[in-house]
């Protein structure tokens, strides 16, 4: 049974050795909140207590991994608020995942866009199912990733493709998620259990220590860092005021594609 506010829970395989992260609102198509951000860093605080080797983040429901953040939640936001507190907990919260010590694994089923894709770079490997799609449309909407996917992408798929991806809006599929390296495992969704399922039994049949000392050093070696973060803020601070945000939330509203001004 999903709680109308969504929530994200912890469930640990009974030899402890398998942790599941599950965003659970599936009647917002796991659009997430402030209090459910706040929830995954709490979850990811108990699994690095925890002796679980191996992390799967999964998402209720059959029609999209995730959409993102919940438009309703950050449209009447202004410039500080935006900076401090919206993107600040969003990237708390992703960054707590992705320091994990254990290799994680995002199971993409459906659509993984905006907050959602970024909630998926924020894991090690993803799976996606043939039906995916995959994308960062925040500019269609007259604001700029925030939870660090301007920092993540580029350093997955090379500059000038998540440029690509990010300006014109367009959604990758399965396929192209493949062949661009976003994705590491493709599978029919009547298998994509069984293909994660053989992932999650390789990895745990490498050693616990090695794997966890190999995943630290990579993520030690990667660009992203704290400058990047508070470009990110910025940028979103920005956007806030401005008339081309608030016109890119009225026709998502609506349903009927934007007239932005550049102001």
């Amino acid at each position: 049974m999903t709680v109308p506010d969504g929530e994200i829970t912890l469930s640990i395989s009974g030899d402890g050795e398998v942790a599941t992260i599950l965003v659970d609102r599936s009647q917002k198509l796991n659009a997430l909140t402030l209090p459910m951000l706040d929830q995954l860093s709490a979850v990811c605080d108990d699994i690095d207590r925890s002796k679980a080797r191996v992390v799967v983040v999964r998402t209720a429901g059959e029609r999209a991994f995730c959409v993102g953040a919940d438009i309703t939640n950050f449209e009447k936001l202004d410039s500080v608020e935006m900076w401090s507190t919206w993107i600040t907990t969003g990237h708390r919260a992703f960054d707590r995942l992705a320091n994990l010590r254990q290799p994680t694994v995002a199971i993409i089923d459906g659509v993984a866009v905006g907050g959602g894709l970024e909630l998926a770079l924020a894991c090690d490997l993803r799976v996606v199912s043939s039906k995916a799609r995959l994308g960062l449309p925040e500019a269609g909407l007259g604001t700029a990733p925030g939870w660090g996917g301007t920092i993540r992408l580029p350093e997955l798929i090379g500059r000038a493709r998540a440029l690509d991806l990010m300006l014109t809006r367009r959604q990758l599929t399965a396929a192209e998620a493949i062949e661009w390296g976003l994705a590491s495992r493709i599978a029919d969704p009547h298998y994509l259990e069984s293909t994660v399922e053989s992932l999650v039994g390789d990895l745990l049949a490498s050693a616990p220590l090695a794997s966890q000392f190999i995943k630290q050093i990579v993520v030690a070696g990667g660009t992203g860092g704290p400058s990047s973060r508070v470009l990110e803020a910025f940028a979103g601070a920005l956007a806030a005021p401005t008339y081309d945000l608030r016109e890119g939330i009225a026709a998502f509203h609506e349903k009927r594609a934007p007239k932005f001004t550049g102001a």
